[in-house]
């Protein structure tokens, strides 16, 4: 089969994806899919597409040799990324059938969206209907992005909420998300060539962080508009947590999703979660979402794109054989929403027979 593969040794301690990927077209179909294990799905690839996880696991050596070790893995290279649509080809999932449009996420270790065919695990939580009148290069964005960011906002309630990184794969979702869920006072934060583009998602205000010193323009809002229940940080700016006091609500929380497998990240992250007030911590509460898997938050998105209440945004589809130039530019940290690998080509589900 059509693939990207990992070349790199697992005994490699230092690879990066864009010098560790080629493509083939004579890969070997996933082992599991000889015989499927219980709750899953043999799945033809229609798109893909990228995230910073699908990277930065890989490139950790220790990932790869615990890769490596799964049963079945030993002599299959690894095949990145997890965000997917395609088409059923085998089951063992109650409530599918062969030709099923369905998209979901293959989640670590695992991964392999970026082949013909997948072998997808956990059930309903990551093989889900694609509704009537959403396109299958739509869907395939939902898997991290989208469902990031409604478990993000879904945290705690309230009026007000800051989206730190709005431009980006989750920021895109979390603005329109923000709105569909009822969320009065949406504000994000991008660069000034984005200003409009964040505007004309949906937000209620957006603080440019080119012209803007980000803390003291979030206090002068803060204090101007009132105090935000939530913020959302897709970026890693601890800043804006150490500086919150002035434009966070007593109560309120900070959450982050972005960082990356190092030490000094933990050390940073304990900090804001454990630090004590005594020792220079501050009072807001600070946690880190690992997004989980669930069927129902999929569903959700997919029908809130149905009903053009949320429009996920590509910035550019790649064909398969250019995923190395993908991750280049996902790496780069200057793209706005989403990019997408066509795989198979597969036709838009706008009709079921």
């Amino acid at each position: 089969m059509r693939a990207v593969t990992w070349t790199a040794p697992p005994t490699a301690l230092y690879s990066t994806i864009e010098t560790s990927i080629e493509y083939t077209a004579s890969a070997a179909l996933p082992p599991s899919s000889k015989s499927l294990p219980p709750d899953s799905a043999l799945i033809k690839v229609a798109y893909a597409t990228i995230n910073p996880v699908d990277y930065k696991l890989p490139e950790v050596a220790l990932y790869r040799i615990l890769n490596y070790s799964l049963p079945n893995q030993s002599s299959t290279p690894l095949i990145p990324a997890g965000d997917y649509s395609g088409t059923v080809i085998e089951f063992t999932i109650h409530g599918i059938v062969t030709g099923d449009k369905v998209f979901g996420r293959s989640d670590p270790p695992y991964f392999g969206a970026l082949a013909e065919n997948v072998v997808i695990r956990g059930g309903r939580n990551n093989v889900v209907k694609v509704p009537e009148g959403v396109q299958m290069r739509d869907a395939c964005t939902i898997g991290v992005a989208g469902l990031t960011a409604l478990q993000c906002l879904e945290t705690m309630s309230g009026k007000r909420v800051l989206i730190n990184g709005a431009s980006g794969g989750t920021g895109t979702f979390g603005v329109q998300i923000a709105k569909a869920l009822g969320w009065e006072d949406v504000v994000g934060t991008c660069s000034t060539r984005n200003v409009g583009f964040v505007e004309g998602l949906g937000a209620d205000g957006v603080v440019d962080y080119r012209t803007e010193d980000l803390v003291t323009e979030l206090k002068r809002r803060g204090w101007e508009y009132g105090e935000f229940d939530l913020m959302i940080d897709n970026v890693d700016s601890p800043e804006i947590f150490w500086g919150s006091e002035g434009f966070l609500r007593r109560g309120g929380k900070y959450v982050t999703i972005a960082g990356n497998v190092s030490l000094a990240f933990g050390m940073r992250l304990g900090q804001m979660l454990y630090l004590p007030k005594w020792l220079g911590g501050i009072e807001a509460a600070a946690s880190f979402l690992r997004r989980r898997s669930d069927g129902d938050g999929f569903a959700r998105i997919a029908d809130w794109i149905a009903e053009g209440k949320v429009k996920p945004v590509i910035a550019r589809e790649y064909k398969l054989e250019e995923a190395r130039e993908a991750f280049l530019a996902l790496k780069s940290g200057r793209v706005r929403g989403k990019l997408v690998i066509k795989v198979s080509g597969e036709e838009n589900n706008i009709e079921r027979n």
